[in-house]
């Protein structure tokens, strides 16, 4: 079932808004609020989440209260990497959470936290455990980044891909399972920690690892999942029928569903990136999907 919705994924990110074009970001903010309360008109019991920020900015939440925006929204979300792209110590994970803590009420979900097997599947191991210790109990929802490492023929959602050097192949291997499907060291311990710790895990569009991803979720006894339905996938041929069937895969977890990625005949500029030149159709992107998947 969909428990909650996010309104886009890392919105102070350049990797996925474009805030040189939206550099305070205006747009962005009437977009959420129009957004948010598109789909409070569909079903107001569906919770309503700002995009998750990385990094962990409290201006960038005292920018969003200013204009509005948190008073259409029920939650805020932040993301934390700490052992790979992060300038700050996993320790310092409950002093982080203060930050966002200090500048609004409202509750503050991590839709994403996790740590690559770049340089060793040990360090992975020891980034879960620790995150664990530190998090649990600090926050209602915490989505473990990510149940499979990304395939190394498809690329990072990334805006400069492979001039970001080693922070960009670090991509590829935050998962708990290889691209072989095989386990990794910390999948193990991800059973000792679930339904408390959720995962978060991007399915592309006809993605081939669904079912092998839902079968694993299942055995690490995983309940809450965070995931997404791009926006500019919606333009493509057949792109309901991909829904529909994601959608129904998933049905058996409590979801944080993700809206985001522009269509390229949406956008100011022609890129996913790009904030939408009529905000109201992200917005009702984000209602016929409520309408089509919220019960």
């Amino acid at each position: 079932m969909i428990e909650a919705v996010m309104f886009w994924n890392e919105p102070n990110n350049m990797s996925h808004w474009d805030f040189q074009i939206d550099s305070d970001w205006s747009i962005y903010a009437g977009m959420v609020k129009c957004a948010a309360d598109a789909v409070a008109a569909e079903n107001s019991r569906v919770v309503r989440v700002l995009g998750g920020i990385s990094p962990i900015d409290p201006d960038f939440i005292a920018n969003m209260s200013g204009k509005g925006v948190l008073e259409h929204v029920q939650v805020v979300a932040v993301h934390g990497f700490p052992l790979d792209w992060n300038h700050w110590s996993i320790h310092e994970w409950p002093r982080k959470l203060q930050e966002i803590q200090a500048v609004t009420a409202l509750p503050v979900w991590i839709s994403e936290v996790g740590a690559s097997s770049f340089g060793a599947e040990e360090v992975q191991d020891f980034g879960l455990r620790r995150s664990a210790e530190l998090l649990i109990g600090r926050s209602r929802r915490i989505h473990w980044y990510s149940l499979f490492d990304l395939p190394r023929t498809w690329p990072a959602t990334t805006r400069h891909r492979e001039a970001e050097g080693s922070s960009y192949y670090r991509h590829f291997y935050m998962g708990l399972v290889r691209e072989e499907n095989e386990p990794k060291i910390a999948l193990r311990r991800f059973a000792e920690y679930a339904p408390a710790l959720g995962i978060c895990q991007w399915f592309h569009f006809e993605d081939h690892r669904i079912e092998q991803a839902v079968s694993w979720l299942k055995k690490l006894g995983v309940k809450y999942l965070r995931t997404g339905l791009s926006w500019a996938d919606s333009r493509r041929p057949n792109a309901m029928a991909w829904f529909d069937r994601q959608m129904r895969l998933l049905d058996d977890f409590t979801v944080t569903l993700t809206f985001c990625f522009t269509p390229e005949t949406s956008g100011i500029l022609p890129h996913h990136t790009s904030p939408p030149r009529n905000i109201e159709q992200y917005a009702d992107f984000c209602a016929a999907m409520i309408r089509r998947y919220g019960d």
